[in-house]
């Protein structure tokens, strides 16, 4: 065997016992441009692509863990289960979607909430779970954002909410629609006390969600490229007969006409969060 097909063997081994040692879950491609990045590297990178800076999916949790100090937050009402007091039924029963749902996420509804600091500073904040039913809004989660405000109101803190939804959940019909007026009506009460809510939209915010609360911060932070919207732009072209514009209803869209505050990567959330807070009072 010569020296040069010895040495090609040798390597094509080595390949072979590497790639056998690699886990597939070590590298992850963007869903944007394609690069494959190690999942280490999107996870320091606030799981964010390293080359285009794409922001992956992330949970609730997650999210709210890039804002508060580490080991900081309380969650409140976690306890609270929805109720299906329409009998309501598709494809299959709302109880049924409901059970498999928590037993999946390990969550009782979309919406977690609680409090914790910021650089030591106290806050109340909540984010929506995408993976629970499409993060919509229900009565539970319209009980929990109501009670995350009046506990604020109580505590003289400030409010954050993360928005990440389909809108009003279908299966609750009227009473899900009726959780916008409530959460509009407890954020009503937080300003009358002098207190702020920020209000941070991420990829999707829409329906319902958009059009109550989370359009109604003193302050709007969105991630980039982020969906936010009522309706879907299929749904807008078919209505009004129009196109629509190139990038319509991205968060960048919504910053170049006044729909939002600032287009923040989550790296910035955390210091520029902390910089309203001190502004605020």
């Amino acid at each position: 065997m010569g020296l040069r097909t010895f040495l090609l063997d040798k390597i094509q081994k080595v390949t072979e016992i590497k790639k056998r040692e690699i886990q597939k879950d070590v590298w992850v491609k963007c869903d944007k441009c394609g690069e494959v990045s190690y999942k280490d590297d999107i996870q320091k990178n606030y799981n964010t692509c390293p080359s285009c800076n794409y922001h992956f999916k992330v949970s609730a949790i997650e999210k709210i863990n890039m804002i508060l100090d580490p080991g900081t937050f309380v969650e409140i009402d976690a306890n609270l289960k929805s109720l299906d007091p329409l009998g309501f039924k598709d494809s299959k029963r709302y109880v049924d979607r409901i059970r498999d749902t928590v037993k999946k996420t390990g969550i009782n509804d979309a919406f977690i909430s609680g409090y914790g600091t910021i650089y030591k500073k106290p806050v109340h904040i909540g984010a929506f779970e995408f993976s629970f039913l499409g993060g919509s809004m229900g009565s539970v989660v319209g009980e929990k954002i109501t009670r995350l405000i009046e506990s604020a109101i109580s505590n003289r803190h400030h409010v954050i909410t993360i928005s990440c939804s389909g809108g009003a959940r279908m299966q609750e019909s009227i009473l899900s629609l009726m959780q916008m007026a409530k959460t509009s009506a407890a954020l009503k009460k937080l300003s009358n006390e002098g207190l702020a809510h920020i209000s941070i939209l991420t990829d999707p915010t829409t329906g319902g969600v958009t059009a109550s609360f989370a359009m109604l911060g003193d302050v709007h932070i969105a991630e980039p490229g982020a969906l936010v919207g009522f309706a879907g732009p299929r749904v807008i072209e078919q209505t009004i007969r129009q196109k629509l514009p190139e990038g319509f209803q991205t968060s960048e869209f919504l910053l170049q006409h006044g729909m939002v505050d600032m287009v923040l990567h989550r790296r910035e959330w955390k210091d520029t969060i902390y910089k309203l807070l001190e502004f605020f009072g």
